[in-house]
C-alpha cells in the first residue's frame, strides 16, 4: 500500500497540493499548527487563510495573472474555485470575502475522505529513505522548530524580506460625499471607492508620511522589502511623485464632475456586505496610532474606524536555484519538495501554483511515469524555470508576468502579443497533459461566478477529474 503524501501548512499551496493529489485518488496527511499555535499574521484557524490583500490580482485573461488562473482552472484548481465562488466586486481583478473563502476552502479540504488532517506542529522533517513524499508548504512564517530542519538540510543561506499588510476600515465610518464610485478606464463599474486628493492634499499627506513613526527593526535586521509590496512611507521617501505613480496613480479615473484628480486612494471592498474596505497598496509600518492619525487625514476617511491595522512581518525563502530541481525536489532528497511562498514565488496566485504542479508531478510518479516539466510556454512551467534556473546572486520573488516565459518566436504587433502568448500556452498546456495522461477541464474558459450582492451566491466551478 502506497503510503499517504505527508503536506506540511493548510496555507494556499498545501491545500491545493492536498486537495489536488486526493482528488485524484492519492491519500494525504495534511499537518496545519494553527489553532494550536498561530502566527503573528493569521487571525484564524481557517485553512487558506489571506492575511495580507483580498485579490488573487487580474483576472483579465490576456494578463499573465489571467493566464496562470486558467492554467490551474484547468486542472481543476481548488483555489481559484473557491476564489469564484466567493468573489466580491474588483474591477478586472479576482477578490474574494477572505472569511467565505477560506471557510470554502477548509470545508473542501476536511470533507475529503482521503485527506487527513492533523492540527498539530510538525517539527521534524522524514528522515532520508523513510518511504513515502513529503511536501513542505509552510510558508514564509515557517515555525522555528521547521526552519531550523530546513537550515540543517541546506546550509543556513536563507534569504528574506519583509512584507507589508495593508489597513482594513468598515464602511458605515466613511465620508462617502468626499469618495466616488469608479473603477480604473471604466472597467469593472463601481467597484471601488475612490478618494480624490488635489496637490496641496498629495503634498500635506506626502508630508505626514514622511513624519510618521514607524515600528523599527532589530539591528541584524536589514529592511529588505520586496519591490510589488513597498510600505507606503517608504514609497514616499523614494520621491516627491512615487506615490502618484504607484498606489495613488490617478491615471483611468475621472471625478464625477469629469476632472482628473492629482492623487488617488482606492478602497477595495472586503466583504460582499460591503461593510469592508482595504485601503490598495496601503501596506505600512507606521505604528497603529500613527496610521489612525495620518490615514485620516486623507478626505472621507476623518472618522475611520479600522478593522485592522496595516504591520510589517518577515517573509523567509530559499535561494531556490541552488536547492530544488524543475519538479520543486531538494538536491539528494527526491523524496522532498518545496512549495508556497518559500520557493520564492510571490503571490497568493503564484503559491497555490506551485502546489498545483507538485500534486500533478507526484501523482505522474505514482504511475512510475518521469513527468516532463510543464514546458517553458506556459505560466505553470514558466515559474518553475525561474525558480530553479535564475542566477543565484540575483534570486528574488517574483510574481507571474510575461517575461517569464519563453520569447514568442514570431513577429507579433505589440497589441497582439498577449494574446499570442495566451494562445500559444494554452496549446502547449493541453499536449503536456494530452502527453502526460492528465485529464483537464472541458473549457479553458471559467465559469461565470460572480456573486450577487443580495445573497452572496455563486455557482461552482468543477472539481479535479
Amino acid at each position: 500500500m502506497t503510503a499517504p503524501v505527508v503536506v506540511v501548512g493548510g496555507g494556499l499551496a498545501g491545500s491545493e497540493c492536498a486537495f489536488q493529489l486526493a482528488s485524484r485518488g492519492r491519500a494525504v496527511t495534511l499537518y496545519e499548527m494553527r489553532p494550536q499555535r498561530s502566527t503573528p499574521a493569521h487571525a484564524s484557524a481557517d485553512l487558506a487563510e489571506l492575511v495580507c490583500s483580498n485579490s488573487l490580482r487580474s483576472d483579465d485573461p490576456n494578463h499573465a495573472a489571467g493566464l496562470l488562473k486558467r492554467e490551474m482552472e484547468y486542472f481543476g484548481s481548488l483555489i481559484i474555485a473557491a476564489a469564484r465562488r466567493n468573489a466580491v466586486p474588483a474591477g478586472g481583478a479576482l477578490a474574494v470575502d477572505r472569511t467565505r473563502f477560506a471557510a470554502d476552502v477548509t470545508a473542501a479540504v476536511e470533507s475529503h475522505p482521503l485527506i487527513e488532517l492533523r492540527r498539530e506542529e510538525l517539527t521534524a522533517l522524514p528522515e532520508p529513505g523513510a518511504g513515502g513524499d513529503c511536501v513542505i508548504a509552510t510558508g514564509p512564517l515557517t515555525s522555528e522548530a521547521l526552519t531550523r530542519e530546513i537550515e540543517n538540510l541546506i546550509g543556513a543561506d536563507h534569504l528574506y524580506f519583509y512584507d507589508a499588510i495593508a489597513p482594513i476600515v468598515t464602511g458605515e465610518s466613511l465620508d462617502h460625499d468626499r469618495l466616488f464610485r469608479a473603477s480604473r478606464y471604466g472597467k469593472g463599474g463601481d467597484d471601488y471607492l475612490n478618494c480624490p486628493l488635489d496637490e496641496e492634499e498629495y503634498r500635506s499627506f506626502r508630508h505626514s508620511l514622511l513624519e510618521a513613526g514607524t515600528i523599527e527593526l532589530r539591528e541584524f535586521e536589514r529592511p529588505l522589502f520586496f519591490e510589488g509590496c513597498l510600505p507606503i512611507e517608504e514609497l514616499a521617501r523614494r520621491g516627491e511623485d512615487t506615490l502618484r505613480f504607484g498606489p495613488m496613480k490617478p491615471v483611468g479615473l475621472r471625478t464625477p464632475d469629469g476632472k482628473r484628480p492629482h492623487a488617488v486612494v482606492q478602497l477595495r471592498q472586503e466583504d460582499l456586505a460591503r461593510s469592508q474596505y482595504n485601503l490598495v497598496g496601503f501596506q505600512s509600518r507606521m505604528t497603529w496610532p500613527e496610521q489612525r492619525r495620518v490615514l485620516r487625514t486623507l478626505p472621507g476617511l476623518a472618522s475611520a474606524r479600522f478593522v485592522r491595522y496595516g504591520q510589517v512581518h518577515r517573509n523567509t525563502f530559499i535561494n531556490a536555484p541552488l536547492h530544488l530541481d524543475r519538479w520543486y525536489r531538494f538536491a539528494g532528497r527526491p523524496d522532498l519538495r518545496l512549495a508556497g511562498q518559500m520557493t520564492g514565488v510571490e503571490g497568493y496566485l503564484e503559491s497555490a501554483a506551485t502546489g498545483l504542479a507538485i500534486a500533478l508531478y507526484l501523482m505522474l510518479e505514482d504511475r512510475d511515469r518521469q513527468p516532463s516539466p510543464l514546458p517553458d510556454t506556459t505560466a505553470l512551467g514558466a515559474l518553475a524555470r525561474h525558480l530553479t534556473e535564475s542566477n543565484p546572486k540575483r534570486y528574488q520573488p517574483t510574481n507571474i508576468n510575461y517575461g517569464l516565459l519563453d520569447p514568442l518566436v514570431r513577429r507579433v504587433p505589440r497589441r497582439d502579443r498577449r494574446a499570442a502568448y495566451v494562445d500559444r500556452a494554452q496549446k502547449a498546456l493541453m499536449a503536456w497533459a494530452g502527453k502526460m495522461g492528465i485529464a483537464g477541464a472541458p473549457s479553458w474558459e471559467p465559469p461565470s461566478t460572480m456573486p450577487s450582492q443580495e445573497d452572496g451566491t455563486a455557482s461552482a466551478a468543477p472539481s479535479p477529474n
